[in-house]
């Protein structure tokens, strides 16, 4: 028998009985039961992280991140972890299109927001985790995180291939108040804010306000493809004090991009299939993108249609870069 943190798997779910579940791998939904001689002292664990109030939290298990979702069945409580890789992956072994990866690290000195969309499960967080490793190795600074809870490992220090260092702190939102989070990041004036997830109307408010203030904020929301991303921050940051027209008008200024992901294949063949949309970083240079945003008429498919086939063929998306 083998340690929990020896099986290779991506989720776990454990049943009241105690009984633990994880992808076979061989299926697409199939399940296998975890064989593992320590589950017990995880389980254990398992218990002891919950706080008796959220019901997501972190677990540090034997030096492996766990990503934990408790609710309550009719039998008793269940668990559903994410387990986390012990090290961020380096953002070109992530299976993307190497013209991608480059102009994505080229925004490291741009400022606004990097969106990514997806649903559930889809590798969001490592995609955007493995980014923002990529700015801290390059350039250094200072990066913020908000997570609830905190999944991939990034608080530490880099060596930046600029010659200075890089800082990450990741932290979790006062109270499970993710807009006075947003405010105390933009207080400790960092050059990189990661939102876990735009998930209320104060977070997606202070996201877009922050984009346009300096900063180069990535974070993650739920979205069927890009148009519908962008509508649902609007959503969200419309349903405060904002309008919805000042809410599409500094989206359209603070957008650098936003990217759909899905995971397709079964077991260790998944990979990840994206869709994007990018603004110039220059706003001082005239951008459709920027331009179509602001009307709320995202009709977005033609200009994410010819921005693909740019890249996919080496071209830069936007000419006068």
């Amino acid at each position: 028998m083998v340690k929990i943190n020896d099986v290779k798997f991506s989720d776990i779910y454990v049943t009241p009985d105690k009984k633990a579940f994880i992808p076979d791998g061989k299926t697409r939904n199939g399940l296998a039961i975890l064989p593992a001689e320590d589950f017990e002292e995880f389980y254990k664990q398992l218990q002891e992280a919950w706080d008796g109030h959220n019901p997501s939290y972190s677990l540090l298990y034997d030096g492996v991140f766990y990503r934990i979702e408790r609710t309550m069945s009719i039998y008793g409580p269940q668990y559903c972890g994410r387990k986390m890789p012990k090290q961020v992956p380096p953002l070109a072994t992530l299976g993307f299109d190497a013209n991608l990866v480059t102009y994505l690290k080229s925004l490291s000195n741009s400022s606004g927001l990097i969106l990514w969309a997806g649903p559930t499960g889809q590798g969001k967080t490592t995609s955007l985790s493995a980014l923002l490793k990529e700015y801290l190795q390059t350039e250094g600074g200072f990066a913020y995180t908000i997570e609830d809870p905190c999944e991939m490992p990034l608080d530490g220090v880099y060596h930046a291939k600029s010659g200075g260092l890089g800082l990450c702190k990741q932290n979790i939102p006062p109270e499970g108040d993710w807009g006075a989070g947003l405010k105390s990041a933009l207080r400790s004036k960092p050059r990189y804010i990661l939102v876990g997830e735009i998930r209320t109307p104060e977070t997606a408010s202070e996201a877009l306000r922050a984009a346009t203030s300096g900063h180069l904020v990535l974070s993650s929301i739920h979205g069927n493809n890009v148009a519908d991303a962008i509508n649902s921050v609007i959503k969200y940051a419309s349903s405060t004090s904002m309008s919805e027209e000042l809410a599409y008008d500094l989206f359209s200024r603070g957008m650098l991009g936003v990217l759909h992901q899905m995971l397709v294949g079964i077991g260790a063949a998944r990979h990840p299939q994206l869709t994007y949309l990018f603004a110039n970083p220059d706003t001082s240079k005239g951008d459709q993108v920027r331009g179509i945003i602001k009307s709320g008429k995202l009709n977005l498919a033609t200009s994410i249609e010819t921005q693909m086939t740019r890249l996919a063929k080496g071209m830069s998306m936007f000419p006068d870069l």
